[in-house]
């Protein structure tokens, strides 16, 4: 109860302080359930319209101060002057909007017995929609062949499933690559079995016993390497699989692909009915096995073998983009197993070996090819932004289309028309159309602009400096929102996770919480320290085997030139707050600098030797420190960069939390890092958000993300007094 009194008075003064008018001018913490956020954009060929998704925050019908996600597909005539329509309104929502190259028929999927099917719906004889696929396991990411008669899909299978499918297994053989079962030569324990369940019978019936105890969920038997998920352990294998059938209700699904290897990003190569697709470089590998080592392949029609068009052991080839004709193929390629960028190439489809590599350092978001294939577009992580480009095929010249000022979502050229979704300072998502060069934009939609108008905010100045290694550091540096000349204000320092992530104006994941913590009274400080993507490789790779002190004094310098600058930042009201790889560093920080009166650590590791083992992202471990922790050479750098061997040196008042399903970084690890500040007497609390995975705070549990922003302040007013 005391929590909650202070929490009050907290709330009750700083209202106080402010006329009616000016609050409700700005952000406030519920502004995070408004936002809608639009994406998955389809222009149908003629540029006279588009689809796209809608994803918005609604109220739980049945418990309050529950909300719930819902997305729906939303429709946009392209002249100009039309208002948006929503095209689906059911409450179990709609996703991966595909139009069909006449711009008549739409397909999409909608989830139908807990398991996700495709419809069907006429965008001019209106009508409901019409369910396509009655797939057992499910079918996803419809894509239309060019004649505009069939539909692609896939669907999802366990090797159980498939070594008892005639179609998908012809022979009903049994994988190439081992399932690692100790004592097995082979994988003979996928047969069917007739045994009956008896746990005092045979060896045939005690293993009938134990499989159906598996089943039942009363075990869990893990012999595969990655069986750490987001939420839960597990010891099943998913393998993806395309499909192919007529674009009418009752048509049978026919399989692309088959086997035991996974396949992904299967697209028609013009009208000739064959397909590219991505897969495992090696078929031979348990699928935990082959990591990044991907190839790219061809499957003619009629043919049930794949033909390697591009793949080398300890590469990855993928990201492919084939243009409209088939003439073209775009696609990325790199070593895998290290910190690094992949490379941007086009080559002919029929010689993909044959490639012009473009001289890009950064690494590629989206592609989308014109229809007469001059030219080719994509986004891109860069200096603050999400940047669109759009490269010249015959001449392989360059542009950047929008700045580093804002972020480009998902977005689609036809007829000359561009349509995408934008990020910048004043709006978190909203839709616009603009030219070919993005030129001449028109916002097209309201989600986000009405209420945002309304609200003050805080806008970002940006600044660089030089480290030690020459490298330039950006950050950016927000006033409160309603600042005066001649106050002093507190300060949060806000760094990001990855590491390899990136923050700026054109991020959006960032904007209501730093708008949030403005209209607070504070200062927000961010920057993009050594290791960031958006900066090219040299300086993503620029915290190999440095994970602690260097990018620590980046994002202080960042806060020290802001605070020099600014004279209006008070130093000594100063907190700092940041989740996953910031939750490392701020632990990291706080064993090394006393500055901050009050810190906030989120979902972090703290040692690496024990990450290793409790989190999903443990090849983190040998792509940055070389080696495992059993290796003395490693073993001594993860000791030095482990923030549980300086808890001791930690007096800053502190705050961590960390979602009790967390998987990605293991939840064990606050636990450590707690438990050593209790031990020695410091001043730490820690929340625990029960079923939160490490996306709590992006798309978590809505009541769970406000408590953890609110959780947040209320922490920093305890110790810093306005």
């Amino acid at each position: 109860m005391t929590t909650i009194r202070l929490l009050l008075i907290c709330v009750l003064l700083a209202a106080s302080q402010l006329p009616a008018a000016a609050q409700s001018n700005l952000i406030q913490l519920t502004d995070m359930l408004k936002i809608q956020q639009p994406g998955s954009v389809d222009v149908s060929a003629d540029g006279s319209k588009v689809v796209y998704t809608v994803t918005s925050i609604v109220p739980d019908e049945k418990n309050k101060w529950e909300y719930n996600y819902q997305t729906q597909i939303w429709l946009q005539q392209l002249d100009g002057k039309s208002q948006p329509r929503q095209l689906t309104t059911a409450k179990e929502g709609a996703s991966s909007p595909s139009l069909s190259p006449d711009g008549q028929t739409l397909a999409f999927v909608r989830s139908v017995d807990m398991k996700p099917q495709i419809f069907l719906l006429s965008l001019s004889g209106g009508g409901e929609p019409v369910q396509l696929t009655r797939m057992t396991n499910g079918a996803g990411n419809p894509q239309w062949s060019p004649d505009g008669k069939r539909i692609l899909f896939y669907s999802s299978y366990s090797p159980q499933d498939i070594v008892k499918d005639s179609l998908l297994n012809p022979g009903k053989k049994l994988p190439g690559w081992s399932l690692e079962k100790p004592g097995f030569d082979g994988n003979e324990q996928l047969l069917p079995s007739n045994a009956s369940l008896n746990p005092d019978g045979s060896m045939a019936e005690v293993r009938a016993w134990l499989e159906q105890n598996e089943k039942d969920n009363k075990a869990k038997v893990v012999s595969k390497l990655n069986f750490q998920q987001e939420s839960s352990t597990s010891s099943a294998i998913s393998i993806a699989h395309a499909f192919v059938m007529d674009a009418i209700p009752g048509a049978v699904a026919q399989n692309i692909s088959a086997g035991f290897m996974s396949v992904s990003n299967v697209q028609f190569i013009g009208n000739s009915g064959d397909v590219l697709l991505e897969a495992a470089f090696n078929s031979a590998l348990h699928p935990d096995r082959v990591q990044q080592e991907t190839a790219i392949y061809r499957k003619n029609a009629g043919s049930n073998n794949y033909q390697m068009l591009l793949g080398a052991a300890d590469s990855g080839f993928g990201g492919s983009s084939v243009s409209p004709n088939g003439t073209w193929v775009a696609y990325n390629y790199g070593k895998t197993s290290f910190v690094s960028q992949r490379k941007l190439a086009i080559a002919k489809t029929g010689n993909l070996s044959q490639r012009i590599t473009i001289p890009f350092d950064r690494n590629i978001g989206q592609m989308d090819w014109t229809a007469d294939e001059q030219y080719l577009y994509f986004t891109s992580q860069s200096n603050g932004g999400v940047v669109l480009y759009r490269l010249h095929i015959a001449s392989k010249k360059l542009e950047q289309l929008t700045s580093f000022n804002e972020g480009v979502g998902s977005f689609e050229e036809e007829a000359g028309k561009l349509v995408f979704v934008k990020t910048d300072i004043s709006n978190p998502f909203e839709l616009y159309q603009a030219d070919a060069t993005a030129k001449n934009q028109q916002r097209l939609t309201t989600f986000n602009h009405d209420w945002v108008s309304k609200k003050t905010l805080s806008i970002p100045e940006k600044r660089s400096f030089k480290n030690e290694k020459g490298l330039e550091v950006e950050y950016w540096v927000m006033k409160p929102a309603n600042w005066e000349p001649g106050k002093k204000y507190p300060t949060i320092l806000e760094i990001h996770g990855g590491p390899t992530a990136m923050w700026g104006p054109g991020e959006n994941s960032m904007w209501h919480e730093f708008q949030y913590y403005c209209a607070k009274g504070y200062a927000v400080v961010y920057s993009n320290p050594r290791g960031s993507g958006g900066y090219g490789d040299a300086f993503m790779q620029a915290n190999i085997n440095d994970w602690g002190n260097g990018p620590m004094n980046d994002v202080l310098t960042a806060l020290d030139k802001s605070a020099k600058e600014f004279s209006w930042m008070d130093t000594s009201k100063l907190a700092v707050t940041g989740g996953s790889y910031a939750g490392y560093l701020i632990g990291y920080m706080l064993g090394h600098d006393q500055r901050f009166k009050a810190a906030c650590a989120q979902r972090g590791v703290y040692d690496l030797r024990t990450f290793f083992g409790e989190g999903n992202a443990w090849r983190l471990v040998p792509n940055y420190f070389g080696g495992y922790p059993w290796q003395k050479a490693t073993y001594d750098v993860l000791e030095r960069e482990s923030p549980i061997n300086y808890v001791q040196n930690v007096t800053t008042p502190l705050i961590i939390f960390h979602g009790e399903n967390d998987l990605r970084t293991g939840v064990i690890q606050s636990e450590q890092f707690y438990k050593s500040l209790k031990v020695l007497g410091r001043t730490v609390e820690y929340v625990r958000h029960p079923g939160a995975t490490h996306e709590i705070t992006r798309s978590g549990n809505n009541r769970q993300r406000m408590d953890q922003m609110l959780r947040t302040w209320e922490f920093f007013e305890r110790f810093i007094k306005h």
